[in-house]
This record gives C-alpha cells, sequence and structure tokens, in this order.
C-alpha cells in the first residue's frame, strides 16, 4: 500500500477515534469550542509539533495530515449548516438541566456534571441559588445559558414603563494628547467645540489620555494625572433644570394674574411644556 494512502487512513481513523473520545468526555472538556473543533485543533497542532520537530521523516505525509484534518473539519461544518440531523449528530445539541427550580438530575449525570460544577457554572452568573432558576441549559459549546423565575429577574425601564433614549458607538475623538479628526466629524463636531469643552473642564489638550463624544454629543475625558478629578458634563440637567423652572414660572403667572384670558394662555402653556419635559426626560436626565 503506498504511504500516501495509508496516511490518508491513518488521519480519518485518528479523527474519529478523537471525536468519540470527545463525546465521551463531554461538553465540559470543550468549553467554546465545538466537538470537531476541538478535535482538529489539538491534532492539527499536535501533528505540526511532529513534523516542525523532525519527529516525522517525511514531512509531505505531515502536510497532508494536516490538509486530511484542515478538510474534515470544513466538511462537517458545512453539512452542519445545511442539515439539522446532522448538526445535533456532530455537534451536540442543549441539554436541560434545571428546570422549575429543580435539578435534572438524569441529565446532568449525562454530562458528566456534578452539583459542584454546575453550581461554579451559576455562581459565573451571579446566581446563587438554584430554587431562583426557571430553566437552564447546558450548551453544546459547554456553557450554561439561564433563564430567572420572574419575580427573581432585575427591573428594567420597560417593565417601569419608561422611555429610554438610543444610543450609538461614542467617538473617540482625543488619542494620546491628539485629536483625531475622523471621529469628530462623524460626531458632527469640530476642533472649536472640542477646544471649547476643554476649557469648560478645566483641562489641557496634551493632559487627554482618552477623549470620547457620546450620542448626546457630550464630551467625556480620561486624564494622564489620574488625581485630577473631572466634572462630569451638566448640559443636559441644567436644561432640563431650565425648563422645569420655566413651566413651574407660567403655573406662578397663572395663579398670581386676574386676568381670565391671560390665566388661560398661561396654563396652556405651562401644559405644553410639562408635556415636552416629559417626552425629554428621559434624554435630559443625565
Amino acid at each position: 500500500m503506498p504511504d500516501w494512502i495509508f496516511i490518508i487512513g491513518r488521519s480519518l481513523f485518528f479523527l474519529l477515534l478523537l471525536f468519540i473520545t470527545t463525546k465521551v468526555l463531554g461538553k465540559k472538556q470543550i468549553s467554546e469550542l465545538s466537538f470537531f473543533e476541538y478535535v482538529a485543533g489539538i491534532t492539527i497542532g499536535s501533528i505540526a509539533g511532529e513534523v516542525v520537530t523532525g519527529l516525522e521523516s517525511n514531512m509531505f505525509h505531515g502536510v497532508l495530515a494536516l490538509i486530511v484534518f484542515g478538510f474534515v473539519t470544513f466538511l462537517v461544518n458545512y453539512l452542519a449548516i445545511k442539515s439539522k440531523k446532522f448538526s445535533d449528530f456532530a455537534e451536540g445539541k442543549g441539554t436541560v438541566v434545571i428546570k422549575d427550580g429543580k435539578i435534572l438530575e438524569e441529565n446532568l449525570k449525562k454530562e458528566k456534571y456534578t452539583i459542584d460544577e454546575l453550581s461554579a457554572l451559576l455562581r459565573q452568573k451571579d446566581i446563587f441559588k438554584i430554587a431562583d432558576v426557571e430553566f437552564a441549559v447546558l450548551e453544546p459549546r459547554g456553557n450554561l445559558s439561564t433563564l430567572l423565575k420572574r419575580e427573581n429577574r432585575p427591573l428594567t425601564p420597560k417593565d417601569l414603563q419608561m422611555k429610554m433614549p438610543n444610543e450609538k458607538e461614542p467617538q473617540t475623538v482625543i488619542m494620546d494628547g491628539n485629536i483625531v479628526d475622523e471621529p469628530l466629524r462623524c460626531a458632527g463636531k469640530g476642533r472649536g467645540w472640542l477646544y471649547t469643552e476643554l476649557e469648560k473642564l478645566g483641562v489641557t489638550l496634551d493632559n487627554v489620555f482618552v477623549g470620547q463624544v457620546d450620542s448626546y454629543g457630550e464630551l467625556t475625558v480620561d486624564l494622564y494625572d489620574d488625581k485630577i478629578q473631572v466634572p462630569e458634563p451638566a448640559q443636559r440637567p441644567l436644561l432640563l433644570a431650565t425648563l422645569k423652572k420655566a413651566q413651574a414660572d407660567l403655573e406662578i403667572f397663572s395663579l398670581e394674574t386676574n386676568c381670565t384670558k391671560s390665566k388661560a394662555m398661561y396654563k396652556k402653556n405651562a401644559a405644553l411644556l410639562q408635556a415636552t419635559i416629559d417626552k425629554l426626560t428621559p434624554y435630559l436626565n443625565g
């Protein structure tokens, strides 16, 4: 039998053997890698080590084995995309280990996890009480996905029926004491505005390590000298306070005037300004 046929056959045999071994060992051995990625990764590394250190007498044989493992891994990934059944076989399926706050012992044993190991995965998600978990799934790549019971989930603005503004990516406009013009243009600002904002903060450009402009057009800076306290941007809170004062003034005017027509005008505009404040508060509360 020619050597190259022997190498291909040996590569396929060891790939299958390592795959079966990894399946037997379970998900906790592979963490974020899929089964075939894990198998191919350690094997390709071993083959490359053999070739580089000269333990493989024929370099072509080592290269051929690397190509075989690489091609088989690519083929497995391709077939996994095309076929759900093949994907379940090659990469595995998620296993439910907690349901309604109770551990499913049989599923846990099937994946060869202990209570301590499951508890460690839960603690990584800041969960210390199993009874608080509605649903937990051990994913094919070894990570644990959890869903807390509704009463144990953190409150969100949506739960409180609060409107929140959309956030955009901050633009880094200063790096190592130098202005970066492209992000500054993307933020819709210019150098004149930047120097004015730095003056408001009481800092100099050469002392700024990083400066960013957020989606509200406010500048925040991190200085080389950490002992210097930089004031927080206050434009939005000040604007909100000004609007509230104007609305309160209109309410006072409506109470102080004796003119029916003026009183109605002040009340109407106070109500309009209050509606505007209600809409802008999520954006201006800092």
